[in-house]
């Protein structure tokens, strides 16, 4: 279930942070009161979770997403497993989806703090996260209430059966690597901030192995964290692997099926999309790992960038 994390660039190490998901795994909040806004259509009653029969009636007619006009999305599946799950600070959403008997492919949660009920908490999450309510990535849907707090918990579930091979790891970074420079040859909004296209960067060995260490100890030990097991972050595993670096940063990810999709996710998330455009960093690797204990598995990325010395 997809989810990411970017680490920002710097002449020292910094502690790592997420863009757009403070406190889980793949959660990103709000915590504001509705403002005035156009009335969403009403919750047909006959889905019993009125919030996620408020997400399909806004994905059959979403009428525009961050000011531009928005085409319908297939409605999403309500599942009970969606609605009973609960996410607290800390939780990691794939095991909290595991322990409801739920296997996803993907998953993501939105929520909102402040709303009395439950239109005005969709039209707030609307304004705010159009982009996730009317992904095509998801196909079920549930929501639950904790207080004030109202959270949307989107999903497509784990294939039944698993993949028979993955790609060599250099091969995957590579696709990386092209889905970046395609990305860095135009000039694109990361959020609010404007980045004019930047040259293409170069594949570095040392970085493509920093990445491999710390997506393989991602998914053997089941975190997902800028950092690593040993207590090490990015610029220590670059040093580690023999690269002297004036400027790094990494993005991770978890859930993505491929590099296309995982650098897709990357892009929409302003952090992650600030790194791809950023034009101090010259060089690149990435790898993949995947979880050794379920058969579909479960695959961590890690993208590193870096300028050296």
């Amino acid at each position: 279930m997809p989810s990411l994390k970017s680490s920002m660039p710097g002449p020292i190490p910094s502690p790592a942070f997420r863009l757009a998901l403070p406190t889980l795994a793949a959660v990103a909040a709000i915590l504001l009161a509705p403002p005035a806004a156009q009335a969403l259509p009403a919750p047909n009653p006959a889905g019993g979770d009125p919030l996620a029969a408020l997400v399909n009636a806004y994905r059959a007619a979403p009428g525009a997403c961050d000011g531009r006009p928005a085409a319908p999305a297939a409605a999403l599946d309500p599942h009970p497993s969606l609605a009973q799950v609960r996410i607290g600070p800390g939780t990691f959403i794939e095991s909290a989806l595991e322990r409801t008997g739920y296997a996803a492919a993907q998953a993501q949660a939105v929520y909102v703090t402040g709303p009395e009920d439950a239109q005005a908490a969709m039209t707030v999450l609307a304004q705010k996260y159009c982009r996730v309510l009317l992904s095509d990535r998801f196909s079920a849907v549930g929501s639950y209430r904790e207080g004030a707090t109202w959270t949307v918990v989107l999903a497509r579930p784990a294939p039944p059966l698993p993949s028979a091979t993955y790609p060599d790891w250099r091969d995957a970074g590579r696709a990386i690597l092209e889905e970046v420079n395609a990305a860095r040859a135009s000039a694109r909004s990361c959020g609010k901030q404007a980045f004019p296209a930047a040259p293409p960067l170069s594949w570095n060995a040392a970085l493509g192995d920093a990445a491999l260490v710390h997506s393989r100890d991602m998914a053997t030990r089941r975190y997902f964290s800028h950092r690593a097991s040993d207590g090490s972050q990015a610029a220590d595993r670059v040093l580690r692997a023999g690269y002297r670096w004036r400027r790094v940063g990494e993005n991770i990810a978890f859930g993505q099926r491929s590099p296309r999709e995982a650098v897709a996710g990357w892009l929409d998330s302003p952090g992650h999309c600030a790194n791809i455009m950023n034009r101090d960093f010259t060089e690149m690797g990435a790898a993949y790992g995947v979880t050794p204990e379920r058969q579909a598995g479960i695959i961590y990325w890690t993208q590193v960038f870096a300028a050296p010395r």
